[in-house]
């Protein structure tokens, strides 16, 4: 099975991996594991004003603080993975890339940071189901 795994560092997503390292069925060689974390983007004058190189390295910052302990965890768990991170809007990256990488799951947490709008279920999460064609697997 083909999955991606939606991450933003949050305790939701350390609660996904935990489900993922709990269930024997979501571990081992029969998945192909794809790791994707979006970066919100910088605000254009933001941007302007701190210049393309320092503007890079602060994408690249914030995806490895959010990448590195999930990279760490596959790696303890011997399962080899794909990682990548875009820059934008969470939700839309999600559903594209599960589209364009015709997955067969996503997996992601129901909340993530600075999800307090939609208490019930996450912003992020309730947009993703709206636009992906792709199952969907949340975890609370």
């Amino acid at each position: 099975m083909k999955i991606l795994l939606a991450v933003d560092g949050s305790a939701y997503t350390h609660r996904a991996l935990a489900y993922i390292a709990a269930h024997d069925e979501w571990l081992g060689q029969n998945h192909e594991y794809h790791v994707l974390h979006a970066v919100m983007a910088v605000p254009h004058r933001a941007a302007a004003f701190a210049g393309p190189d320092m503007t890079r390295r602060f994408y690249e910052d914030e995806a490895e603080t959010v990448l590195r302990p999930i990279r760490a965890f596959f790696a303890q768990q011997k399962i080899e993975a794909q990682f990548r991170w875009e820059i934008g809007h969470a939700a839309k990256a999600i559903a594209e890339e599960a589209e364009r990488g015709r997955y067969d799951l996503v997996i992601m947490g129901s909340h993530g940071h600075g999800e307090l709008a939609s208490v019930v279920l996450g912003s992020t999460a309730t947009q993703v189901l709206a636009r992906c064609k792709t199952p969907v697997l949340l975890l609370r």
